[in-house]
C-alpha cells in the first residue's frame, strides 16, 4: 500500500511540475523563465502601438508616469505608499476586435535565477506583483476603450535602493490549450521598463 501511495505521490509531482511551467507566474516564480514568451506567442492582431494602450497611471492625479522614452518613473520616500493604476487594452469601443484577457507581471531581471518567490526588486513592498483581468473596466479618461484598470500600491521600505524591474504584458484572446500553451490562445506581448527611485 505504501509503494502505491508512493507512486501516486511521485505521478501527481511531476504532473504539477508540468502545468505551473505553463502557469504565467512560470516567469522567475516556478521556473527560470525569463519572460512570457517561453510559454506563450505574440501572434495576435494588437501589434500596433498606436492602439494600443500601456499605462501606469498616479491614483490620485490620474497622471501618466510614462516618460518621453517610454520608460515609466515611480518615485516615492522611504515608507511612503503609492497608490497606482495599471491600464492595458485598446484604443475604441470595437468589443469583437479587442482582447478579452489582459495579463503582467513586474520581474526584477536580477532576481529571476534566485530561490526566491518574490522576483521584484529588494526592498520594495507591492501588494500585486502580477495579474490577470478581464478586458471591460470603466475607468476616467478612458471610457471609450477596451481596457483594463487595475489599482496597485508600492512601498519602499529602509532598505530599498533604486531599481529597474520589467513590465511584462500580454494582450490576450481565446484559452491555451491544457499543457500546450502555444496553441489555441492568440496575443500579443509587450516588454516595458520601470524605473522605481527611492527619494530621500
Amino acid at each position: 500500500m505504501s509503494r502505491l501511495l508512493l507512486i501516486i505521490s511521485v505521478a501527481v509531482l511531476i504532473l504539477t511540475s508540468a502545468l505551473l511551467w505553463a502557469y504565467p507566474p512560470a516567469v522567475g516564480i516556478t521556473s527560470k523563465s525569463k519572460n512570457c514568451l517561453t510559454c506563450h506567442v505574440s501572434n495576435g492582431p494588437w501589434q500596433d502601438e498606436a492602439g494600443t494602450i500601456i499605462d501606469i497611471l498616479d491614483k490620485q492625479t490620474k497622471a501618466s508616469l510614462k516618460q518621453p522614452d517610454g520608460t515609466f518613473l515611480i518615485s516615492a520616500h522611504r515608507g511612503e505608499t503609492k497608490e497606482l493604476v495599471t491600464v492595458i487594452g485598446r484604443r475604441g469601443k470595437d468589443e469583437k476586435r479587442s482582447p478579452y484577457r489582459n495579463g503582467w507581471i513586474f520581474v526584477d531581471p536580477a532576481r529571476i535565477a534566485s530561490n526566491s518567490l518574490s522576483k521584484f526588486a529588494p526592498g520594495w513592498g507591492v501588494d500585486l506583483p502580477a495579474s490577470c483581468r478581464l478586458v471591460g473596466d470603466k475607468y476616467p479618461g478612458y471610457e471609450d476603450d477596451q481596457v483594463t484598470a487595475l489599482q496597485f500600491t508600492l512601498r519602499p521600505s529602509d532598505e530599498a535602493r533604486d531599481a529597474e524591474l520589467s513590465w511584462q504584458i500580454m494582450l490576450t484572446k481565446g484559452e491555451s490549450v491544457k499543457g500546450k500553451p502555444k496553441e489555441g490562445m492568440v496575443g500579443n506581448y509587450y516588454e516595458k521598463k520601470v524605473i522605481l527611485r527611492v527619494v530621500d
